[in-house]
């Protein structure tokens, strides 16, 4: 029996504490997950390849539990979903009065308070002195639809300008807007047209390659852009950037829409990454970090864009009375204390994982913006290594660290906002012994 005591947050005395973490009883995946795992194959959809063969039974702050005993220190975080931590208390608290009061009902036919209250919260958090209006979803992806269809019918233009290397989601629509190779496109066309790709993080001759493409820029809608790249790679474009994409929307009438889905809610240590180069967009999409996990998405923009039709834009469901309550309780946190500490600590993760790569050669170019960092894996100290870096993540699995992968051989650091010092070094220290181990 192999068990890895190390320290947790929380104490003995909180009665939600699940006890030391990492701590392996036996190595996963232990008979009740493998039971699970083969029912799941029988029954589940194809379209996933999961890595990790965790089967989770329950979690609480940065820490979960699978079926068999383990106890994981999660620097996956959903990926980047939950901001509070796993089962805030209150979070947790919020959900279950409101859930005791009311579950739902339909937004585009009748006002709930607390819909009314989330939004007026987060037209006040955006950036710019211009007033907002809200639309709530039921995710980030059904709020990039939303925000699309916003663009179009403001604009009443039919061109979208997206960048290489994004993903915006699942849809149609937004696998249109898509070019990462995680979103494959192939035998889903015909997919949105009008749709043009530019390379990220090139800020100069914009409009050059716009005319390269054959595409007027008072023919376009709107520019949709990740503030940081972190599917097929992990990217942090040049200060400039955003704020010369701020400056084409302004000259040619182009609505701007940064999709902060994974960089929005304080993971970079501000409230929206786009602070970090004083950007003000024209509509801003948020995910299921903002309900801590809860189903719900969020598009903000400017009043005077946030015209469409009545109903046109998403969803009945979306923003659910429980879904709004786990979000103000979650803003109540990431105000008070979380998304500070997303600045201070993420700061200190990049300087070890600096140290780290400094003493290991298939360790290289470590980047990020507050909680959200990555660490390249290579062979040689240069070729990209996709198998070594598999792995590493194994490893680190097997001795209770959860890490998830990012492009074609890096992997990515986002734990919950909530995590402390000593499970940084707990996490660093695994994870060097998982890379001593493999290599």
């Amino acid at each position: 029996m192999l068990r890895i005591k190390q320290h947790e947050q929380r104490s003995p005395g909180d009665g939600h504490w699940l006890g030391p973490a990492p701590w392996i009883e036996t190595p996963p995946p232990g008979p009740r997950a493998q039971a699970i795992i083969e029912r799941d194959r029988k029954v589940a959809s194809l379209d996933r390849h999961r890595l990790h063969p965790l089967v989770a039974s329950r979690a609480y702050g940065s820490v979960i539990e699978d079926v068999d005993g383990n106890r994981y220190l999660d620097f996956a975080a959903g990926p980047a979903t939950f901001a509070a931590g796993h089962a805030h208390p209150k979070v947790v608290a919020a959900v279950e009065r409101q859930a005791r009061c009311l579950i739902h009902v339909s937004g585009s036919d009748f006002y709930v308070g607390r819909r009314t209250r989330l939004s007026e919260r987060l037209a006040s958090l955006a950036p710019g002195d211009l007033p907002k209006h809200v639309l709530l979803a039921n995710g980030g992806t059904e709020s990039i639809e939303a925000a699309v269809k916003l663009a179009r019918w403001f604009t009443g233009r039919p061109w979208l300008v997206t960048f290489t290397g994004s993903f915006h989601g699942w849809t149609l629509g937004a696998m249109a807007l898509s070019s990462s190779k995680l979103g494959p496109r192939h035998g889903f066309g015909p997919l949105l047209p009008k749709v043009a790709h530019l390379a990220y993080g090139e800020s100069d001759a914009v409009e050059e390659r716009l005319s390269a493409k054959h595409v007027d820029p008072d023919d376009v809608a709107a520019v949709i852009v990740e503030p940081i790249q972190t599917t097929d790679a992990f990217v942090v474009p040049p200060p400039s950037f955003l704020p010369a994409l701020r400056d084409l929307c302004n000259r040619h009438g182009i609505l701007l829409i940064v999709d902060e889905i994974r960089t929005g809610m304080g993971r970079t240590g501000r409230m929206f990454a786009c602070e970090h180069v004083a950007v003000v967009p024209d509509v801003i999409v948020l995910g299921l970090a903002l309900g801590s996990g809860m189903p719900l998405g969020a598009v903000i923009a400017d009043a005077r864009v946030m015209t469409a039709a009545s109903g046109a834009l998403a969803d009945m469901p979306g923003g659910n009375p429980v879904s709004c309550a786990a979000a103000e309780a979650t803003l109540d946190l990431l105000e008070q204390s979380y998304a500070s500490n997303a600045e201070c600590l993420g700061r200190r993760l990049r300087d070890d994982l600096e140290r780290l790569a400094d003493r290991h050669r298939c360790l290289g170019n470590v980047g990020g913006l507050g909680l959200l960092s990555v660490v390249d894996i290579v062979k040689g100290g240069s070729i990209a290594s996709p198998k070594l870096r598999d792995r590493i993540l194994l490893e680190a699995f097997g001795r209770g660290l959860l890490l998830l992968k990012c492009g074609p051989s890096s992997i990515r650091f986002s734990p919950p906002l909530s995590i402390n010092e000593t499970q940084v070094d707990v996490a660093l220290h695994v994870f060097e012994e998982s890379v001593n181990t493999v290599t």
